[in-house]
């Protein structure tokens, strides 16, 4: 250890954690996330994550296995209840903040600062929002920030911190591959700016070795299968998600990922790593941010994926918020109370669900938060499939296909007796085709036109209404019913395949 590491190790052991007041913290977000998660209902994903997990494999067309096989178990350990589901999701949030507290602290921060740090992220927007569902983010975003807390500690001390390293970032890659993009860019950070002797020790390199080990069976899951998360990133960029946004609002989004009032604070912290030699050692992290806003930008990524950084961000940054308050008084330490206090309100009206859900048509918040709208009416899609069925002649063999896993999943989830629901989405293409004795189907998100091209006869059976007005991708959909099957499921499946 250099002598200006070892002078940034003491001042940090020095330092007195905010243990408890953190660990408060963030309980206190784990139980109020808790609170609002039966509201509304399932996200799509959510249902998708419950069939994957129902559909044990080393991996997915879309993702890894980590969270379709903790949605398996906690549908397992609690059937049917959303609160359960959305638990670890909950502790996961509040993981994060009492991490963004200890990478203060890692940052020469006082009590003071571990906890403002911790705050900003606990009342941050991003948070908020991937805190109340169950979904591959909001694991990724705790993955991230514990290997951000690691790779401080790593690369100011070494040793076997890199074997921690190693089997964190194996763990993150069975979630997402995300995680590979962090590590990469760090990896350049180093070479960049230093310090280069961290590369020299074989440690990092031994957690190389750890993470590829532990991500192994999915990798090689991937490689069996023509690297389908390959197909799917194109198409991503190609905007056909539903979270996907045009490149310009890419910049415009970071500001709002943890709130525009708290803007300045991750802002001051990127600085703070750029330009401060006391922070030197960590000037990696401030190379890395940028080298993977322009890379996520330039590619077609999603905003968010640039929110795993904002602890680390934060906490660089809150030191230098607390001494700008401290120079300007009182009327100082207020605008900073203000804005947490503000960025929790707005925060929470827009990715939670405190908003009567007949209210929610009209307001913005589903324009704002597209997870929200996604939350609502999928028990009404499933009872309309099931009357809709009810419609068949006597003796008709049928099945429902739909055209995204978020219906298929809703009616594997409500409408159990008419599944397994088959869709041409994603991993549910995979477990198809139907049987080629259903020569009739329900059909709801595929368009007539298609339709009549495989069945001599396509009529309405009905549409599909949430009952609250909420002009979400269901509302409005017609359902239909298509008899007279004229060609092989094989042919039928062949021209479903669909990756977004």
């Amino acid at each position: 250890m250099t002598a200006v590491a070892q002078a940034q190790h003491d001042r940090t052991a020095a330092t007195r954690p905010a243990t408890s007041a953190l660990l408060a913290l963030g309980a206190a977000l784990a139980v109020a996330l808790l609170a609002l998660a039966g509201r509304y209902g399932y996200h799509r994903d959510e249902l998708y994550f419950l069939r994957a997990g129902s559909e044990p494999a080393a991996g997915y067309v879309d993702q890894p296995p980590f969270t379709p096989i903790v949605a398996a178990a906690m549908d397992a350990l609690a059937p049917g209840s959303l609160v359960a589901l959305r638990l670890p999701s909950a502790l996961a949030a509040g993981a994060v903040v009492v991490l963004t507290g200890l990478l203060a602290r890692e940052f020469g921060g006082g009590r003071t600062a571990q906890l403002f740090a911790a705050a900003c992220m606990a009342v941050s927007s991003v948070l908020l929002a991937v805190g109340h569902l169950l979904s591959t983010t909001t694991f990724d975003l705790l993955f991230w920030t514990l290997l951000s807390w690691l790779l401080v500690r790593a690369v100011r001390d070494g040793g076997r911190t890199w074997l921690l390293v190693g089997g964190v970032a194996g763990l993150a890659l069975q979630n997402k591959l995300h995680p590979a993009f962090l590590l990469g860019a760090v990896v350049l950070g180093l070479l960049a700016v230093g310090p280069r002797r961290v590369l020299g020790s074989p440690w990092p390199w031994a957690g190389g070795l750890v993470a590829l080990l532990v991500w192994a069976p999915n990798l090689v899951w991937q490689a069996r299968n023509d690297w389908p998360q390959l197909a799917l990133a194109d198409a991503i960029a190609a905007g056909s998600s539903g979270t996907s946004e045009p490149w310009y609002l890419f910049v415009p989004f970071q500001l709002v990922l943890v709130g525009p009032l708290l803007f300045p604070v991750w802002m001051a912290g990127w600085w703070r790593l750029a330009r401060d030699r006391q922070l030197r050692t960590w000037g990696c992290f401030a190379v890395a941010y940028a080298v993977l806003a322009l890379l996520f930008l330039v590619t077609g990524g999603k905003p968010y994926y640039l929110a795993g950084l904002y602890p680390l961000l934060l906490a660089a940054g809150a030191d230098p918020a607390l001494r700008w308050a401290r120079r300007f008084g009182a009327r100082a330490r207020t605008v900073l109370l203000s804005a947490l206090a503000l960025s929790l309100v707005v925060s929470a009206v827009l990715m939670l669900p405190v908003l009567p859900v007949r209210w929610l048509a009209s307001t913005p918040v589903p324009a704002v938060n597209y997870d929200a709208g996604e939350t609502v009416g999928w028990p009404r899609f499933a009872a309309a499939v099931e009357q809709a069925h009810g419609r068949l002649p006597d003796g008709d063999r049928a099945v429902v296909l739909t055209g995204n896993y978020g219906q298929a999943g809703a009616v594997d989830r409500y409408a159990p007796e008419l599944g397994p629901a088959y869709s041409g989405h994603n991993s549910y293409w995979t477990w198809g085709p139907p049987p080629e004795e259903a020569t009739a189907a329900v059909v709801v998100g595929l368009p007539r036109e298609q339709l009549e091209r495989w069945f001599g006869s396509v009529r309405a059976a009905g549409r599909i209404d949430n009952g609250v007005g909420l002009d979400n991708e269901e509302q409005g959909t017609t359902v239909w019913l298509a008899t007279e099957r004229q060609v092989p499921w094989s042919q039928i499946w062949s021209e479903l395949r669909r990756l977004a």
